[in-house]
C-alpha cells in the first residue's frame, strides 16, 4: 500500500494542476472560478473519502480498480470541460447562464474529486496496522504530491501541453497498479491480478491518446473554436489564433484578447500621442502584437520598447497571422523583449510615452499592473513631460456602482503616484497620467493629430474634440473625484473585488445597480462579524475539551481552514509581484506538500515523547502548532509592512512552514486517545478537506478583497491563538 498512497498524491496533485487549468480556460479565465473550482475539488475530496467509509473494499484489488478508473476520469473529465460549452448550446466566446456553469463546474470536478477522495480513505486503510498510524499514511500522500507539483510545472516548463498532461497522468495512474502488483507480498494473489488485468485492457487506450495526443487536443478545441488556426498552452494561459475569412481573432484563456480589423490600439496610441509635443521614446507593456506597435510607429519614434510577458502570444501571432500583422514586431525602431514588465520598468530608460496594454484587472497576474507601487515605478521611468496612458473597459453611459468603485481605486492609485490624471469616457476608458499639467484643450489636441498626419480609422481631430467636450467627461471627473474609495494596492487589491463583481453580474442582473458599500464600511461591519465570530467560537472550542471525538474533528477542519487562507494569501502576494504564478504553481504545491510531509513524519515522533511526561509538558505541543501558524501570520504581516522582496524562495519557506503546521495538527488530532486509528480517516480527512474548501472561498472572496492580505494574516494570526481553548 505505499505505492498506492504515494501514486494518490503524485496523481492528486498533477490532475488537480490539469483540470483546474481547462477550468480556467473554459471560463475565461476568471480567477473567481478557479478559486470556486479549488473548494469544489476539496468538497468533492471530503465526499469520497466519507463514502469511503461506509464502503467497504471487500480486497486490497480495490484500490488498483480506483486507479484505473481514474485513468479513465481524467482525459475524460478534460474533454467534458471543452465540450461542455457546446453541449448546453452555448455560443463560442459567450457566457453560458450562471446556473448552467455552476452545474458544469460540479459536474467536472465530481468524478475525480470522489475517486481520489475514496482512494485516500482506503489506501490508507490497507495501510495501517497496529504500528502504522493515520499520520504516516497522510505523510506518504504528502510525499506523492510533492513530486506531482514538480512534475507539473517540469511540464508546463518544456511545452507539453494540458491535454498532453492530463494523458500522463492516467499512465502514472496504471503504473501505480502495476507498481503494486511487483510488490513485496503481492504474488500469488488473484484479486491484485484482476485489477492488472483491467489496467491492462485500459492500458492501449491511454497509449493510443497519448500518441495521437495533439490531434485530439486540436479536435476538444475546435469543440469552443470551430475555425481554428492554432492553439498553444503557456506557464501564463491558453493561446487560440481562429480565423474569419480576413479577420483574426486571438483568444487568451478563450476571452477575446484581439481581432486583427478592430480600432482599439488606435485609440489608446493616438490619444496618449497628442498628449506630448513629441513622440520620443516608448515603452509599450502588453499588448503591441494586437497593433499598439504598428500604430506607434506611424509616428517615427526614436525608440519602441515592447514588453511581452507571454511568449506563446508573440511566437502564434508571427506563425499564425499575416505578414502585416507582425512585421511591425521587427522594425529597427523596435525592441522586443520577452519577461515581467513590472521588472522591466525598474530598469527602464526614461521614455515620452508609456503604454500600458494588459488586460483589465480581472485576477491577480492582471491586477499587478493596476496598483499604486506599479504606477510609482512607472513614474520613475517617464522623462519629464511624459505620459502614461492605460484603459478600461467600461460602460458608455453610466456607471454602475461596481464599476464606480473599481475605476475609481485605479484612479486614486494613479493620483497617488502622479500629478494629473484624466479619464475619457467611451465604452472604453481611456486614462491619462503625467507629472506635468495635462492639456485638456480638445483644440490644441486636434491640432497636434491634425499637423502629425497619421492616417487613422477612428480617432481623427473631431473625435477628439468630442472626448473632451461631450457631458460625460465632466461626469466621470466628479465621480472619480468624490467616490469613497482607497487605492488599488498590492496588499490590498481592491478592485480585485469589484471586477468579481462585475463579472457575476453578467448573470444576476439585480446585482448591476446593488451597493454593498465601499472596502472602509464592509469592512467596518466585517470587524463586527468578526468579534461576534470569535465570541462563538470561543463557546465552540471550550465544548470540544469535553468530547474527544468533537476535538478531534475541530483541530483537523481547524487546521485547513487556517492553511488554506494563508496558502492563498501567500499564493495571492507572489502572483502580485511576480505575475508568473501559473508558471511555478506546481513549484508552490510542492513546497505546500512537502510541508506536509515533514509535519506528518516529524509531530508523531514528538506526540510519543511527550506521551510519557505530565498532562503539562503534553501540552507544548499543540501550544507550539497553534502558535507558530500564529506566528507565520504575523511574521507574513511584518514582511508586508517592510515590504520585503518577494521571489520563490522566499514565498517558499512560509508555504512550507504552513503545510507543516496544518498536517502537525491533523496528526495531533488523529493521536488523540487510544482508538483504532482506521476509525479517524474518514471524519479527520473529510475535516481537513472541508476546512480548507471553507477557507478558499472565504479568504479568497470575502477576507482578501475587504480586508486586504495584511488583516487576513492579523486575523488568522488571532484565530490560530483562539483555536488554543479547544487544546
Amino acid at each position: 500500500m505505499t505505492f498506492y498512497l504515494l501514486f494518490v498524491g503524485f496523481v492528486s496533485i498533477l490532475a488537480q494542476v490539469v483540470i483546474l487549468r481547462e477550468l480556467n480556460v473554459a471560463f475565461f479565465g476568471v480567477e473567481l472560478v478557479y478559486i470556486l473550482a479549488l473548494a469544489v475539488w476539496l468538497l468533492w475530496t471530503a465526499t469520497g473519502a466519507l463514502a469511503g467509509r461506509r464502503i467497504r473494499p471487500s480486497s486490497e484489488s480495490a484500490v488498483g480498480y480506483l486507479f484505473v478508473a481514474f485513468a479513465l476520469v481524467v482525459p475524460a473529465d478534460v474533454a467534458f470541460i471543452r465540450a461542455f460549452r457546446a453541449l448546453s448550446g452555448g455560443i463560442p466566446g459567450a457566457y453560458l447562464p450562471f446556473g448552467a456553469q455552476v452545474a458544469g463546474l460540479l459536474a467536472a470536478l465530481l468524478p475525480a474529486g470522489v475517486v481520489l477522495g475514496l482512494l485516500f480513505q482506503w489506501a490508507a486503510s490497507a495501510y495501517m496496522g497496529p504500528k502504522r498510524t493515520l499520520a504516516e499514511a497522510y505523510a506518504l500522500e504528502s510525499v506523492g504530491g510533492v513530486f506531482g507539483g514538480l512534475a507539473s510545472t517540469l511540464f508546463l516548463k518544456f511545452g507539453i501541453q494540458n491535454f498532453t498532461i492530463a494523458v500522463l497522468c492516467s499512465v502514472a495512474s496504471l503504473l501505480a497498479v502495476f507498481a503494486a502488483s511487483r510488490s513485496k507480498g503481492s504474488a500469488g494473489g488473484p484479486s491484485r491480478r484482476g485489477a492488472c488485468y483491467a489496467g491492462a485492457i485500459v492500458l492501449p487506450v491511454i497509449l493510443l491518446l497519448l500518441v495521437g495526443g495533439d490531434h485530439v487536443d486540436r479536435a476538444l478545441t475546435r469543440l469552443s473554436h470551430p475555425s481554428l488556426v492554432a492553439s498553444r498552452d503557456s506557464p501564463y494561459s491558453r493561446i487560440t489564433v481562429t480565423r474569419q475569412g480576413d479577420q483574426f481573432t486571438v483568444f487568451e484563456n478563450d476571452a477575446l484578447a484581439f481581432e486583427t480589423q478592430s480600432p482599439a490600439a488606435e485609440e489608446l496610441v493616438h490619444v496618449a500621442a497628442a498628449q506630448v509635443p513629441a513622440v520620443g521614446r516608448v515603452l509599450i507593456l502588453g499588448g503591441g502584437v494586437e497593433g499598439t506597435v504598428a500604430e506607434i510607429l506611424k509616428y517615427s519614434p526614436q525608440r519602441v520598447d515592447y514588453v511581452e510577458l507571454n511568449p506563446v502570444i508573440v511566437s502564434l501571432t508571427e506563425e499564425s497571422l499575416p505578414r502585416p500583422y507582425w512585421e511591425p514586431l521587427r522594425s529597427r525602431e523596435v525592441e522586443l523583449s520577452i519577461g515581467d514588465p513590472r521588472r522591466f520598468v525598474d530598469r527602464a530608460v526614461p521614455y515620452n510615452i508609456i503604454l500600458i496594454g494588459a488586460p483589465d484587472p480581472t485576477s491577480g497576474q492582471t491586477n499587478r499592473f493596476y496598483t499604486a507601487e506599479f504606477f510609482e515605478r512607472c513614474r520613475g521611468a517617464l522623462a519629464a513631460g511624459g505620459v502614461l496612458a492605460l484603459r478600461l473597459r467600461s460602460s458608455e453611459n453610466v456607471w454602475t456602482p461596481f464599476v464606480a468603485y473599481r475605476n475609481t481605486s485605479i484612479y486614486r492609485a494613479l493620483t497617488s503616484a502622479f500629478r494629473d490624471v484624466v479619464v475619457l469616457p467611451g465604452a472604453t476608458n481611456i486614462v491619462v497620467a503625467s507629472e506635468a499639467p495635462l492639456p485638456r484643450d480638445p483644440v490644441l489636441l486636434a491640432e497636434r493629430l491634425k499637423d502629425r498626419g497619421v492616417p487613422t480609422r477612428l480617432v481623427t481631430p473631431e473625435y477628439l474634440s468630442y472626448l473632451y467636450t461631450n457631458d460625460r467627461f465632466a461626469a466621470i471627473a466628479r465621480v472619480v473625484s468624490t467616490t469613497a474609495i482607497p487605492p488599488n494596492t498590492d496588499a490590498r487589491p481592491v478592485c480585485y473585488k469589484y471586477s468579481s463583481m462585475i463579472w457575476l453580474s453578467k448573470f444576476f442582473p439585480k446585482l448591476v445597480t446593488a451597493d454593498i458599500g465601499s472596502p472602509e464600511s464592509s469592512s467596518r461591519g466585517l470587524t463586527v462579524a468578526a468579534v461576534v465570530g470569535a465570541l462563538l467560537l470561543c463557546g465552540i472550542f471550550a465544548a470540544c475539551r469535553r468530547r474527544l471525538r468533537l476535538r478531534r474533528v475541530v483541530l483537523a477542519g481547524l487546521a485547513g481552514f487556517v492553511g488554506m487562507v494563508i496558502e492563498t494569501v501567500l499564493i495571492l502576494h507572489y502572483q502580485v509581484k511576480s505575475g508568473v504564478l501559473y508558471q511555478n504553481l506546481g513549484i508552490l504545491l510542492m513546497v505546500f506538500m512537502a510541508g506536509l510531509s515533514a509535519g506528518s513524519w516529524l509531530v508523531p515522533l514528538l506526540f510519543r515523547r511527550l506521551a510519557a511526561g505530565a498532562a503539562q509538558t503534553q501540552k507544548t505541543l499543540p501550544l507550539a502548532l497553534f502558535g507558530g501558524f500564529s506566528i507565520l501570520n504575523l511574521a507574513f504581516v511584518g514582511a508586508l509592512w517592510i515590504n520585503l522582496p518577494v521571489g520563490l524562495g522566499a514565498v517558499s519557506f512560509p508555504l512550507f512552514a504552513g503545510g507543516f503546521f496544518v498536517s502537525g495538527v491533523f496528526a495531533y488530532a488523529s493521536l488523540l486517545g487510544t482508538e483504532d486509528q482506521r476509525t479517524l480517516i474518514s471524519p479527520l480527512y473529510a475535516a481537513d478537506l472541508l476546512g480548507g474548501c471553507a477557507g478558499s472561498v472565504v479568504g479568497s472572496m470575502i477576507l482578501i478583497p475587504f480586508l486586504g492580505m495584511e488583516q487576513t494574516a492579523g486575523l488568522m494570526a488571532a484565530l490560530s491563538l483562539l483555536a488554543l481553548l479547544a487544546v
